[in-house]
């Protein structure tokens, strides 16, 4: 504990981060004004560049949104960029701040539909190949219209949940048995520890697939990452335009990702091909009926009501009937309205996951902002520009209209 106001400050900065990182992040902010003064701002414009990158590679020491934070403060006091600039920036790329303010929020309301969705295919498919497919297909699918992010977090819900029952029962414990720590196998029953292994082998191939399935479904769609609307407001494309704009690229990748998906569990390459044995089976089916038969109708009601929504939204984006993030608000009110949540603190935690990431995501427009007004690309684009006609990349014209 700091025995010292100094010592207080010291340790408040950052908080857990690592030392290492904490002072890595002083040096970065006492050296930008002296790189700037000597140097000049096209040096410094580069280096808040790989300062903010570094910020980005190390989000398991600390969130980026705060040093990123700091460097872009900075970056505006010592005038790499201006408050005006940024300000353009965030009013250039507003409908992305709308899709992750609303679109994100409104998926955390469909959890529930997610969660059997995905439970139904883990205890209805045997075999563990087209069980692989259906996982990294659905969760492809699901990407295409959905946050990608929370698809992968309810895949891994899912899988949690249901290590979580078949451990307490190898741990001679009753799957309803509340205190119990799925992390320790020091209970686990030595007749069960082999299943375990198993289960859990199964379990990572099945998560890995999922994720996968997020990446493919993802690059699709102009909704799937949030990049994507950058690019198709830049273009003027809408859902549709984007999707078969794209699709001689995002499709053959797709079925390749599930050929891949298929081969890797037919030739049990890299620890995949793991089977679900059959005594963690029955467990998983015995409690996957018990949850559904404690479903009530209100529950039930509500799932119906998720599942609208969710046709909604699949036709809302592919008709472009309004700006995405507003086809994302209006799935909050129909489930809310609908489902019973009607507490503000309720509604409340679905924001809870959207808006640091809409935050860290202002201040890369800050960073961006810094490069527009040091025209740090400039140099790039004009030697793309000089190339022939023949050698450009396709969609060099688009980079020039994007950078000025």
């Amino acid at each position: 504990m700091p025995n010292t106001v100094i010592s207080g400050f010291t340790h408040n900065f950052l908080g857990k981060a690592p030392v290492w990182y904490k002072q890595v992040i002083l040096l970065f902010l006492l050296v930008n004004p002296i790189v700037m003064y000597l140097l000049g701002p096209g040096t410094a414009g580069w280096l808040l560049i790989a300062e903010f990158i570094f910020t980005l590679a190390m989000a398991l020491k600390c969130y980026p949104l705060l040093p990123g934070g700091l460097l872009a403060v900075e970056a505006l006091l010592i005038g790499l960029t201006t408050p005006d600039a940024v300000y353009l920036e965030v009013l250039t790329n507003f409908p992305v701040i709308l899709l992750l303010m609303f679109m994100v929020a409104g998926i955390y309301f469909m959890k529930e539909l997610l969660l059997v969705t995905f439970t139904q295919i883990l205890v209805g498919v045997r075999s563990k190949s087209a069980l692989s497919l259906l996982f990294c297909g659905a969760a492809a699918v699901l990407s295409a219209f959905l946050d990608a992010l929370t698809v992968t977090a309810v895949i891994i819900s899912v899988a949690v949940g249901f290590y979580s029952v078949y451990h307490k029962v190898a741990s001679g414990k009753g799957y309803h048995h509340n205190d119990h720590n799925a992390g320790s196998d020091d209970e686990v029953v030595e007749l069960h520890r082999e299943d375990l292994e198993n289960f859990r082998a199964f379990m990572r191939s099945l998560l890995m697939h999922g994720a996968i399935g997020t990446a493919l479904g993802g690059v699709a769609t102009m909704v799937g990452e949030p990049q994507n609307l950058l690019i198709a407001k830049v273009v003027g494309w809408d859902f549709a335009d984007f999707f078969l704009t794209m699709a001689p690229v995002s499709i053959p990748v797709l079925f390749a990702g599930l050929f891949t998906c298929w081969a890797l569990e037919k030739l049990r390459w890299f620890g995949y091909g793991g089977r679900l044995p059959k005594p963690v089976r029955r467990v998983l089916e015995e409690f996957a009926e018990n949850e559904r038969s404690k479903r009530t109708k209100a529950d039930q009601a509500a799932l119906w009501i998720q599942a609208f929504a969710a046709a909604i939204l699949v036709i809302g984006l592919a008709f472009h009937l309004a700006e995405v993030g507003l086809i994302g608000l209006l799935v909050i009110i129909l489930i809310t309205s609908f489902t019973g949540i009607t507490d503000e603190h309720q509604i409340g935690k679905a924001f809870q996951e959207s808006l640091p990431f809409t935050s860290l995501l202002v201040v890369f427009f800050a960073v961006v902002a810094v490069i527009h007004e040091q025209h740090l690309f400039k140099p790039i684009i004009d030697l793309v520009l000089s190339l022939p006609e023949s050698s450009q990349p396709a969609g060099s014209s688009l980079l020039t209209v994007s950078c000025r």
